[in-house]
């Protein structure tokens, strides 16, 4: 059986050392160890092997090492299914993609609910047995549609909100709401930022002549387009390409990108110091 214990702490001599001589003295197996240090706090994450439930050396850790150190901890089994919520609009690549590798399992996903603001991803939801939910948004619906969409998640928390390309900016409450049930979010950007942040980016892309467009997947914040980057991918383009091909290169980008940040995510490898993410 395999765990992650995922751990930050002040940073100070000793800690690596007092981390796997606790498993060692155990007898579990470390098979992979990351560790990295930044503005006087050190994040950790152990990927080791034992026999039996991980669940009796929880408080011996605490004692022994947790307490000590000063630290935030979890132990996590590696191949534990992660509840996951799905929002998109009408562009339905990411969200196909997604629902396609949690059904396959390269990502360690539970996808408990599809939730739009277009009713055209049903047929696509309805296909991987996952349940729909169109929850239609305007000027006069925003408001309870978000509410509707934070009561859906409230009565199945997920452990991850993934905007899948997911064309509405999320209210301050909402993100709130979301943050009170446990969750983190998760946005693919179809842009590589900070350049082209906000709507329509191929377009100015294409009138500013660029010879490389990309795709980033980051946190998502109050503040638009500007939470902690978790992943992005660049692509070449030149003066031969029209807006629509920068879309469709764009397309793949989004795919790839929004995949491997939301699979290091669920697999325990982001964490945040500061403003920055650590991504082992």
């Amino acid at each position: 059986m395999s765990d992650h214990l995922l751990l930050s702490c002040p940073d100070r001599p000793g800690i690596v050392a007092a981390v796997t001589g606790f498993l060692a003295a155990r007898e579990f197996n470390i098979v992979e160890l990351d560790q990295y240090s930044e503005s006087g706090e050190l994040v950790m994450r152990v990927a080791f092997d034992h026999e039996g439930s991980h669940e009796h050396i929880e408080d011996a850790f605490a004692e022994e090492v947790g307490k000590p150190l000063d630290a935030k901890w979890r132990i996590e089994h590696a191949d534990r299914m992660r509840k996951v919520v799905l929002m998109a609009s009408r562009e339905d690549h990411c969200l196909h993609d997604i629902l396609s590798r949690a059904s396959r399992k390269e990502i360690l996903a539970e996808v408990t609910a599809v939730i739009s603001n277009h009713p055209d991803a049903a047929a696509l939801a309805e296909s991987h047995q996952v349940p729909f939910h169109h929850l239609a948004v305007g000027k006069e619906t925003k408001a309870s549609a978000e509410k509707a969409a934070l009561d859906l998640m409230r009565a199945d928390p997920p452990e991850l909100v993934i905007l899948a390309r997911y064309m509405q900016i999320l209210s301050p409450e909402f993100l709130a709401g979301i943050e009170e049930i446990g969750a983190a979010v998760i946005n693919i950007h179809h842009s590589f930022l900070p350049a082209f942040a906000g709507g329509d980016p191929y377009r100015r892309a294409y009138e500013r002549g660029v010879k490389m467009i990309g795709a980033t997947a980051h946190y998502v914040t109050e503040e638009l387009d500007a939470g902690p980057i978790i992943d992005q991918g660049t692509a070449a383009v030149t003066h031969r390409d029209a807006v629509e091909d920068l879309v469709a290169i764009g397309r793949d980008l989004e795919r790839v990108v929004l995949a491997r940040a939301v699979g290091a995510h669920l697999a325990d490898r982001v964490f945040t110091i500061g403003g920055r993410t650590i991504v082992f």
